[in-house]
Parts: C-alpha cells; sequence; structure tokens
C-alpha cells in the first residue's frame, strides 16, 4: 500500500502537467506553438517508424546512447586511477589539482570549437564532448571517496601488517567505491545532456539531439516533443539503473 501511494505521488504531477498541456493547446489553436496530445502521442507509440525519410525515434535514441556509453566509459577509464592517486597521494594531488580546478568549470559545450578542431565534425568530436561533460564528476567523486574511507579501517589493515599497496587495494578502492559509484550516477547524466546539446550543432546526421533541430527546421514541433521525452525517459531510467546498483551494492556505507 506504501509503495502504491509513493507511485499515485510520483505520477500526479506528470499526468497534472499533462492535462494542462492539452487544455492550453486546444485553447491556442495552433501546433507550431503547442501540439496536442493527439499529435505527440502517435510519434510516441510508433518508435520504429522513419521520420523524415531517415532513422526513426527508436534508432536515433540508440545511436545517442552508445555515443554517451563509449564517452563515459572513456571518461571512467582515465578519472577513476587518477582520481585514486590524486585521494591517495599528497604529492600527485598538488600536481593535478591545480589544472583541475582550472577545467572543471568550463562547461563542456564551450569546448566545441576546439573538439571539431582536433577531432573535425562528427563522430569524434561528439565522443570528445561526452568525455569532457563525464570526466570531472567522477573524477572529484573518486577523489572524495578516498579522502573519506574510515581511518580505524587503516588503522585496523596497519595493525595486521598490510602494506601500502595491499592498503590500497583492500581498503582505500573498496572504501571508496560508493563515491565512485555516485560519481558514474552524475557523470552519466551530465554527459547524456552534453551529448544532446552537442547534436544539435551543425554538422550531426543522427541522434535525438540531431532530431530535434531537424523536426525543427521542418515545423514538426510534435516530433521535437516526443524526442524530448525519450530523452527524458532514457535519463530516468539509466538514474533508476545506478540507484538500483547503489542499494545492490553498497548497502553497507553509513553501517557501523
Amino acid at each position: 500500500m506504501k509503495r502504491l501511494h509513493k507511485i499515485k505521488r510520483g505520477i500526479a504531477l506528470p499526468v497534472t502537467i499533462v492535462i494542462i498541456w492539452e487544455i492550453l493547446s486546444l485553447n491556442i489553436g495552433n501546433s507550431f506553438i503547442l501540439p496536442g496530445w493527439e499529435l505527440i502521442v502517435p510519434v510516441l507509440i510508433h518508435p520504429m517508424d522513419s521520420l523524415f525519410g531517415g532513422a526513426s525515434l527508436f534508432e536515433n535514441g540508440v545511436i545517442s546512447l552508445e555515443r554517451v556509453l563509449i564517452g563515459f566509459l572513456l571518461a571512467t577509464v582515465i578519472a577513476v586511477p587518477l582520481g585514486l592517486l590524486s585521494g591517495w597521494s599528497e604529492r600527485v594531488d598538488e600536481y593535478f589539482n591545480p589544472l583541475i580546478q582550472i577545467l572543471r568549470p568550463v562547461p563542456p559545450i564551450a569546448w566545441m570549437p576546439l573538439a571539431i578542431a582536433w577531432f573535425k565534425i562528427g563522430f569524434g568530436s561528439l565522443i570528445f564532448i561526452i568525455f569532457i561533460g563525464s570526466f570531472f564528476p567522477v573524477l572529484i567523486s573518486t577523489v572524495e571517496g578516498v579522502h573519506n574511507v574510515r581511518i580505524r579501517w587503516l588503522e585496523v589493515a596497519e595493525s595486521l601488517g598490510a602494506t601500502t599497496k595491499e592498503k590500497f587495494v583492500t581498503v582505500i578502492i573498496p572504501g571508496a567505491l560508493p563515491f565512485i559509484w555516485t560519481g558514474f550516477r552524475l557523470a552519466f547524466g551530465v554527459g547524456w545532456m552534453c551529448l544532446v546539446a552537442a547534436e544539435m550543432l551543425p554538422g550531426t546526421s543522427a541522434g535525438l539531439g540531431y532530431l530535434i533541430m531537424y523536426a525543427y527546421n521542418l515545423g514538426q514541433i510534435q516530433v521535437i516533443v516526443a524526442g524530448m521525452i525519450v530523452i527524458g525517459i532514457i535519463g530516468i531510467v539509466s538514474d533508476y539503473l545506478f540507484r538500483c546498483g547503489q542499494t545492490r551494492f553498497f548497502d553497507w556505507q553509513g553501517k557501523e
């Protein structure tokens, strides 16, 4: 019963927005400004149909998701080891932290001109933007994870005669994992937003961002809204999976 009430509360606001949207659409009477759900829903329930003679909504979504996964994985492969070393070694942190703090506030999309210059328009530049967007959340979370490993865990390891390497492998890495996982969750969300924005730039030929801009140029606002809904759904599902992983693997966090 409690779960049912939670679901009801969760869908109450979206349902209200849908109703208000439809009322406003009927009153405005202009599908270019605010299309009704009778135009949006057919696009959503036929995701495999070709749009504008090209890829379908589903195919564009898959293309975007593949790009995000590649950029995200590349970022984690580099950010996690660097974060572990920076968090563990004060000397390493002194070398990298100033540069990280300079680059971290720069919006990923601001890197787009350089990305195009380095990797040309297309796949390479998109992956680079996703990489930049995903890299810093994972890096910062990893460093914080190392810093938040409980001192008494290290003291116990030392009392048992653990070497530096053994402490790093058996205490530091497992202790930092909950923070690293949170970094993954944040990074994937940021990478997803960066990708969709980057796909809207000229030169892209596929993906949800591209589909939205192409639909705008053709005045097909219902496709734009459908694309935005798919973006939101993928974001919700990915975040849910990360939260499930947090509960499944790191339920011990915070327990004595």
